[in-house]
């Protein structure tokens, strides 16, 4: 499938619908394949049911957060990879603010630039990630759910509110005990770089 380097605006390929043009600043949330299990369905199937969506993805981010799946970002080399990708083209074709890779999800809040549509860095660093992990640990087939989960900033105040969410995730999900203390996510770096 080819993607297009044209920010589309609103669109969807039959999931979620995403926004998308330069400049956006947006939060995404992007998870392993297995993360959700369909044999854990029925545990989670009343989120479908709550029409406020905010407490609907706070519930899901916190059955995330309990570690569904194989959690295999949770090896090391494997977090290491997906860090690395996330960095790769910073500044390039888009900015990072802040990031956190947790066991089995990912979030990231970056503003694209132009001709570097959401779509495809998205699909750049899923599809580079999924390689080298499978490669890593001998393994084939699908790594990452297909779609992403986007929230563009309204203002500043969201933005700081994002940056916040994203790097308490682990200490939230009781991985750790203060921010600086999870290796991959943008705390560890801003804390070096003070």
């Amino acid at each position: 499938m080819a993607i297009s380097n044209k920010h589309s605006g609103w669109s969807d390929r039959g999931y979620l619908p995403h926004y998308d043009k330069p400049g956006l600043v947006q939060a995404v949330t992007f998870r392993l394949a297995d993360s959700l299990p369909k044999e854990k369905r029925s545990e989670w199937e009343h989120l479908l049911q709550i029409t406020d969506d905010g407490e609907r993805i706070r519930q899901i981010e916190d059955y995330l957060d309990r570690g569904a799946g194989s959690c295999v970002l949770r090896q090391p080399k494997c977090a290491e990879i997906v860090q690395n990708a996330l960095l790769h083209f910073d500044a390039e074709r888009y900015r990072l603010f802040a990031w956190c890779v947790m066991p089995n999800h990912v979030h990231v809040l970056f503003e694209t630039f132009g001709g570097h549509p959401i779509g495809k860095v998205i699909h750049s660093w899923k599809t580079f990630t999924a390689r080298e992990i499978n490669k890593l640990n001998g393994q084939f087939g699908q790594l990452w759910q297909d779609d992403f989960f986007d929230t563009f900033m309204r203002d500043d105040e969201h933005q700081a509110a994002e940056v916040t969410y994203i790097e308490r995730n682990p200490v939230n999900a009781g991985l750790v005990s203060k921010t600086t203390e999870w290796p991959w996510s943008s705390a560890t770096r801003s804390a070096s770089m003070a």
